[in-house]
C-alpha cells in the first residue's frame, strides 16, 4: 500500500477551499510526497489551535480521514476516473466541510444583553423618541424583533436587576428597592444567576456597568458567575455631589474585586466610553468561544454625563446627548460582532431597568403614551422598550405585543443552550417561541405579578388585561418640572380597584371595574394565587414560597462600613 500526506494548499488553493478550510477548521497544510514508512502518514506543519481532542486537535482528525481512506480505498469505485492523490483531497475536503458544519451547528449562542437605567418606553426611535435619533437601535429592530409589552421585574434599579439575573420576582429573593452603599444584605450567592447558567455549559462570562445587588465582595460579580467586572457596584448618583442627599460616600470605580479609585465627573463623562470599549474588546478575545455579555449602563440615570463627543449633538439637550452616546455604543458592540463573523450565531437583547424617573424633568426621560413612569406599578413604570436580535433565527422587522417579563430571559436562554434550570424555583418560563416569531405563540404564564415598594402587590398583568390593586403612588399630578436637573417633589395618591384593557387603553385611562366585575374577579383569582406564594403587605400576608437574601455578618458590615466612610458614616440628611 502506497502512503501518502497531502498538500491540500496546492491542489486545492486554485479552487479556494483550502482558505476555506484552512478558516474553518485551522488546518494549514501538509506536504504531499511518497515515504518509505509503510503504512505510517506524516501530518506535518498542522496548526492545533481549533478543538483540542485530548490534545490532537486536527492533525488527528486528518490521521483519521487518511487512514479511513487506506483501509476502505479500492477500486470499487471506478467512476472517478481520477488519481488516488486527487480523490483522497476530495474526501478529506470533504470531511472536513462537513466537520466544520456540524461545528458550527452544535456550537451554542452567544448572548449579550444590554440593560440601560431610566430609560423610558418612549427613549428610542422606533418606539416614538422625539428630538434625538438611535439609528442603531433602529437598525436592530429592523434586523431583529420589536417587544411592545414588555416589562421589567418591578420598577426600581436592584429590583428589577435581580429579577432579570435570576429568573425569580425579586420579592421572593428578599430584594426590594435600590441597595446604598454599605448595604448588610445582597443578592444571596447560594441562588442561581444568569452568568452561572452560562458558565455551567463553559460560556465565557462578563459585565461591564452597574451591578446594584450589593457592594460587599461576596455579592460583587465574579462570586455571581461572572469571569471579569469592571464598572460600579450601585447607582451613580450615590455619591457626595448628590443634589439633595448628604449621607452618600465617595463612589468606587471597581475591576474584578478591586477598588481602582473614587469616580469623579471626568470618570462619570466617560463612563459610556470605557464600557463599550470593554465590551467590544471581550467579544474579540472570545470570538472562538461562547460568550454571555451583559452590558448594565449606569446612564440615562440622574446625574446625566455624556462625553465630549457626543455632548449638544441632540436637539432635546442633554439626556437626547445621553441616549445619542447609549445607542452608538449598541452600534459599536453589534460591528464588533459583525465584524467577527459572529452575527448569525450572537443573540442581542436591549431593554431598561425601570421606566423614566419624571420628578428630575428636562434630565429625564419619556414614558411615550404610558402612565406615570419609574417607582409605580404603572405601565410607565414597568413597561420597557425591548428589541431582540438574531440573524437568520429572530424574524427580521418584526413586531410583537404578546407580553414578556426580564424573569422570562433566564430559562429561555437555558433552553437555548442546554443548561439545566436552577434547582431552586424561578418564577420565569421559557418564551423563546414569542421570541422566535411562532406562529400562534402564546405567553405560558397565566398572569405577571406586579410588586413594588416592601412587598406591595400592586397590580396583575394577564394578556390585554391589568387588574390594579388600592395601594398609594407617587405622582406629579401633571405639574411642571425644571430643566436644571433637580427633582420636584411627588404627590402621594391612592389608587382604587381599577381594571383596564392594554390592548386598547394602553395609557390607562378608562377604569371598566365596574362593567367588568367577571374580569375584576378572575384577575382577582391569579392576585390571589401571588399573595399565597410570595405574600402581600397590603393584605397583611405571608407567602410560603419567599427565600433570604444574601446578609453580611456584624464584622463584615463593620468593615465595609469604614472602607466607605473612613472617617465615620455621616447621617441621612437633606441637602438645602
Amino acid at each position: 500500500m502506497n502512503v501518502w500526506t497531502v498538500e491540500l494548499s496546492a491542489l486545492l488553493a486554485a479552487e479556494g477551499v483550502v482558505d476555506a478550510i484552512a478558516s474553518k477548521s485551522d488546518l494549514s497544510f501538509c506536504r504531499r510526497r511518497k515515504t518509505s514508512s509503510g503504512n505510517q502518514y506524516k501530518n506535518e506543519d498542522v496548526k492545533k489551535r481549533a478543538g483540542d481532542h485530548n490534545g490532537r486537535g486536527a492533525a488527528f482528525a486528518l490521521s483519521q480521514v487518511v487512514q479511513w481512506y487506506d483501509r476502505n480505498f479500492t477500486l470499487e469505485f471506478p467512476m472517478f476516473l481520477m488519481s488516488k492523490s486527487v480523490t483522497l483531497c476530495v474526501v478529506i475536503v470533504a470531511f472536513f466541510l462537513n466537520l466544520t458544519l456540524q461545528a458550527e451547528d452544535s456550537r451554542p449562542p452567544n448572548v449579550v444583553v444590554v440593560f440601560t437605567d431610566d430609560q423610558g418606553y418612549g427613549d428610542v426611535g422606533v418606539f416614538g423618541a422625539e428630538g434625538y435619533e438611535t439609528p442603531n437601535l433602529d437598525r436592530m429592530a429592523a434586523e431583529g424583533r420589536m417587544f411592545t409589552q414588555w416589562y421589567a421585574a418591578q420598577a426600581v434599579c436592584s429590583a428589577s436587576r435581580t429579577g432579570m439575573l435570576t429568573g425569580c420576582y425579586p420579592n421572593r429573593l428578599g430584594m426590594h428597592g435600590a441597595l446604598g452603599p454599605g448595604s448588610a444584605h445582597g443578592l444571596n450567592p447560594e441562588e442561581t444567576t444568569m452568568a452561572e447558567v452560562f458558565k455551567s455549559k463553559g460560556y465565557a462570562t462578563g459585565i461591564f456597568g452597574k451591578w446594584h445587588l450589593g457592594d460587599h465582595e461576596k455579592f460583587l460579580p465574579l462570586n455571581q458567575g461572572f469571569d471579569e467586572y469592571f464598572g460600579i457596584p450601585y447607582s451613580n448618583d450615590m455619591w457626595p455631589m448628590h443634589p439633595t442627599a448628604t449621607q452618600f460616600p465617595p463612589l468606587p470605580l471597581i475591576e474584578g474585586n478591586e477598588w481602582l479609585r473614587h469616580a469623579d465627573e471626568h470618570d462619570q463623562k466617560m463612563m459610556t466610553t470605557w464600557l463599550t470599549s470593554k465590551a467590544v474588546d471581550f467579544i474579540n478575545r472570545n470570538r472562538k468561544n461562547p460568550f454571555f455579555l451583559y452590558v448594565p449602563h449606569p446612564q440615562p440615570h440622574v446625574p446625566l454625563y455624556v462625553s465630549d463627543r457626543f455632548a449638544g449633538t441632540t436637539e432635546n439637550g442633554l439626556y437626547g446627548d445621553v441616549i445619542a452616546e447609549i445607542d452608538w455604543s449598541v452600534g459599536e458592540i453589534l460591528n464588533a460582532i459583525s465584524t467577527n463573523g459572529l452575527d448569525e450565531n450572537t443573540l442581542v437583547v436591549f431593554t431598561s431597568d425601570n421606566g423614566p424617573w419624571l420628578s428630575y424633568g428636562a434630565h429625564a426621560g419619556s414614558a411615550g403614551p404610558l402612565r406615570e413612569g419609574k417607582g409605580t406599578a404603572w405601565e410607565g413604570g414597568n413597561r420597557e422598550p425591548c428589541i431582540m436580535r438574531w440573524p437568520g433565527t429572530i424574524p427580521a422587522g418584526t413586531v410583537t405585543d404578546t407580553p414578556g417579563m426580564n424573569i422570562d430571559l433566564l430559562p429561555t436562554f437555558a433552553k437555548l443552550i442546554g443548561a439545566e434550570l436552577p434547582e431552586k424555583d424561578i418564577d420565569g418560563l421559557d418564551i423563546w417561541p414569542i421570541i422566535s416569531g411562532e406562529e400562534g405563540a402564546e405567553n405560558p404564564h397565566d398572569a405577571y405579578w406586579v410588586y413594588y415598594k416592601q412587598n406591595e402587590l400592586q397590580a396583575i398583568v394577564s394578556g390585554d388585561w391589568k387588574l390594579v390593586l388600592p395601594h398609594l403612588y407617587r405622582t406629579l399630578g401633571g405639574r411642571e418640572c425644571t430643566d436644571d436637573g433637580l427633582p420636584i417633589k411627588y404627590d402621594n395618591v391612592k389608587s382604587g380597584l381599577e381594571l383596564y384593557d392594554l390592548s386598547k387603553d394602553m395609557g390607562e385611562k378608562e377604569n371598566l371595574a365596574e362593567s367588568m366585575p367577571e374580569k375584576v374577579a378572575e384577575l382577582m383569582e391569579f392576585a390571589e394565587a401571588a399573595r399565597v406564594e410570595l405574600g402581600d403587605k397590603l393584605t397583611g400576608r405571608e407567602g410560603v414560597g419567599t427565600r433570604e437574601p444574601g446578609r453580611l455578618t456584624e464584622e463584615e458590615r463593620i468593615a465595609l462600613e469604614k472602607k466607605h466612610w473612613p472617617n465615620g458614616k455621616k447621617k441621612n440628611g437633606k441637602k438645602k
